[in-house]
């Protein structure tokens, strides 16, 4: 039998009665076998969640380890570039109109009302211009030869032009023009840079400036690509200070631009312009090629004086959504990773750029500034304290500019935060200890004690300043032991200054006793190697026997309560505030053999009950019930602003003595405050003033 043909075949596997019973019997089958799939992956899942159910345990606990600080705020989409950052910055040297990116009539209508108006004839002379263009374009796509025959007369045009700009000069390798090699590329030497920085200024010569542009752009890429427009190291030199000094003031000119204005919407009314559609090319390609050359140097002064110069010309981001983008990302790297102006300069732009462009900006400058923060705190050494102190007040005034939304972010962080505490709570699993007990944990959480201790008063951030607390509190209890002293310390000074900030009692009296109480060893041996108590959170076990451990814990605890006691030493309650306390302290006072150990302590609890006994009189002689909160608030107010308590004079002698081991946070916060406060008079946009060190005035 002979094979059918195409129509027969086609017709038996639509009606023959063999074929259809056999694709029923296979789609059953196949169904049966997906359902039956189905019903045990069900099973399965169900006995899984019954089993965790019955263990008490909770899928997110095994998972402790991919959870991160800043996993909250996602993967941002904010580092893609779209159409405004193709271009690597070089500019086409051919007449302007050929490369405009609107139609002929487009243009000549804005003609009109520049100039005012053209002849319907020249209209028509233009379109037939384009018109003959276009067919010689697709001529020369058809017919390499010819593409090539353009080529070299191109070249001939060009010298010939040089030849007419520069026919007045002397003739020499150096006489101002533009040398071409063998390959057709310019030459730019020195005193042909000389004469197009000449051209641009007096006259304002759009052509010349493109020309410096492509030199500029060359000088930028140099050492990542091979380019021989630039004839040595002068001439790269002058041409890039030549245009980070004078773009700026160029371009504000050529488009009739105030120095004075950093609103957004003075580009984005210009957009429609003539006068921008013509410079737009070469506004992109200076920001393109001045990005490209901040990703590439590595000399602190050449970018610290880059970054001022984008600085000035923020406002023309506007129009190239991208390079904003891209700018952003740039500074908050060169922020977090630079030293001194140029990470203070970084942080400038960065607040321009949140301040300028308003909401969208903000967010992605806060979270990106968030997550470089912690990404560069998690280690932290002696030499860069002052640093993470820098980067701590920078982010604290980035979330000044928009206190409201910088909230938002700070409870969701918050959020994470009391997450990985319940997890690490929850199984005590090595990895979840190792990450709550880490600088980077330290440091996030001081970040946002901070935040809420500037604006507790501004805005109402009690749910915050309760789940911080809890938070803290919890680091303190699950690391009770002695080797977590340092962290311990921290924990007590956070809530210390929270207490004073907000005006909320805080208990942290069993906490900083808790110190006082450890075990030591009575041998008292010696410390071993130098070890740097503020920039560890974890001691090292040799220290635990040393004598030096031992009077850093009745050191803090005799700080931390004088801290605590302080802010109370003026309220009704004061004497039962103490109470307890100073039995402790008592206690301890009996039994300690040091000597020194116990000066310290009796001249402690002799100032506590000098300040009781003083309370307690004044007590006596009031008129009001403890109903009377207004009469209770007002206890003592006229003393405390006299200043000369007997306790205040004992803290201030405290404190003097143990500045080394206090943290800057109350420093940081009270510079911060006073910023603040000068902000309300007058906007503090010209880049308020961050000392480097981290250090302000002593309260």
């Amino acid at each position: 039998m002979g094979k059918l043909g195409k129509k027969a075949r086609k017709f038996a596997k639509k009606n023959l009665q063999s074929v259809m019973k056999r694709q029923r019997k296979n789609k059953s089958v196949f169904k049966k076998r997906i359902a039956k799939k189905k019903a045990v992956h069900e099973a399965v899942d169900l006995e899984e969640d019954k089993s965790h159910i019955s263990r008490g345990r909770n899928l997110e606990v095994e998972d402790i380890e991919g959870i991160s600080l800043d996993a909250i705020f996602g993967e941002d989409d904010s580092d893609v570039v779209g159409d405004d950052s193709d271009s690597d910055g070089y500019l086409s040297e051919e007449e302007s109109w050929t490369h405009m990116d609107v139609t002929p009539s487009e243009s000549y209508v804005e003609g009109d009302n520049d100039d005012g108006g053209l002849s319907v004839q020249n209209r028509e002379m233009h379109i037939e211009l384009m018109k003959k263009m276009k067919k010689m374009k697709r001529l020369k796509e058809k017919d390499a030869d010819f593409a090539k025959f353009l080529e070299s007369k191109k070249n001939h045009i060009k010298a010939f032009r040089d030849e007419e700009n520069y026919s007045d000069e002397d003739k020499s390798s150096d006489d101002g023009r533009e040398q071409v090699n063998g390959s057709g590329t310019s030459l730019l030497s020195s005193s042909a840079i000389d004469s197009l920085c000449q051209l641009i200024t007096k006259e304002q010569n759009v052509h010349a400036l493109k020309r410096l542009l492509n030199g500029y752009r060359a000088a930028c890429h140099f050492g990542t690509e091979s380019s021989t427009v630039l004839k040595d190291g002068q001439t790269f030199s002058k041409i890039l200070m030549f245009v980070l000094r004078e773009a700026d003031t160029i371009f504000r000119t050529m488009l009739g631009i105030s120095t004075l204005k950093e609103r957004k919407e003075t580009i984005l009314e210009l957009k429609n312009t003539s006068k921008w559609k013509n410079l737009k090319p070469l506004v992109k390609s200076y920001l393109t090629s001045t990005l490209f050359l901040l990703n590439e140097v590595s000399d602190s002064e050449i970018l610290a004086f880059t970054v001022t110069r984008l600085r000035a010309s923020i406002i023309f981001f506007a129009a190239f959504p991208a390079l904003l983008k891209r700018l952003i990302k740039t500074s908050v790297h060169l922020w977090a990773t630079g030293e001194g102006t140029l990470s203070s300069q970084s942080s400038h732009i960065i607040q321009a750029v949140a301040t300028v462009f308003n909401s969208d900006s903000f967010d992605i400058c806060l979270v990106k500034s968030y997550k470089a923060f912690i990404s560069h705190c998690k280690f932290v050494e002696p030499v860069l304290l002052t640093h993470i102190q820098f980067l701590k007040n920078s982010f604290l005034e980035l979330c000044t500019l928009d206190v409201q939304k910088s909230c938002n972010k700070a409870t969701i962080a918050i959020q994470q935060l009391a997450k990985i505490l319940q997890l690490g709570l929850q199984t005590k699993k090595k990895e979840a200890v190792k990450k709550i007990c880490s600088w980077q944990c330290a440091n996030c959480i001081e970040l946002w004690v901070a935040f809420i201790s500037v604006n507790i008063h501004d805005l109402d951030l009690q749910p915050l300043l309760y789940m911080i607390t809890q938070i803290i509190i919890g680091v303190a209890t699950l690391f009770p032991g002695p080797r977590y002293l340092p962290l311990r310390v921290k924990c007590i000074q956070w809530l210390n200054h929270l207490s004073s900030s907000s005006g909320v009692f805080i208990p942290i009296a069993s906490l900083a006793m808790d110190i006082l109480e450890y075990k030591f060893d009575k041998a008292g041996g010696k410390a071993g190697k130098k070890f740097s108590f503020s920039s560890s959170v974890k001691l090292p076990k040799h220290w635990l026997k040393s004598r030096d451990f031992q009077e850093e814990c009745v050191l803090s605890a005799v700080e931390l309560l004088a801290v605590h006691f302080m802010q109370w030493s003026y309220h009704i309650s004061f004497p039962e505030l103490a109470t307890i306390p100073l039995l402790r302290f008592r206690t301890f006072h009996e039994t300690t053999t040091i000597e020194s150990f116990r000066r310290v302590v009796k001249r402690f609890i002799d100032q506590v009950e000098q300040n009781i006994e003083f309370v307690r009189k004044k007590r006596d002689e009031v008129g009001f019930s403890p109903t009377d909160q207004q009469s209770v608030d007002s206890f003592l107010q006229l003393e405390k602003c006299g200043g000369n308590f007997p306790f205040t004079q004992y803290y201030r002698s405290i404190m003097e003595k143990s500045f080394p081991r206090n943290l800057l946070l109350d420093k940081t916060t009270s510079g911060l405050k006073k910023k603040k406060s000068n902000g309300k008079k007058e906007h503090s946009n010209k880049n308020a003033d961050v000392a480097v060190n981290g250090q302000g005035s002593s309260d």
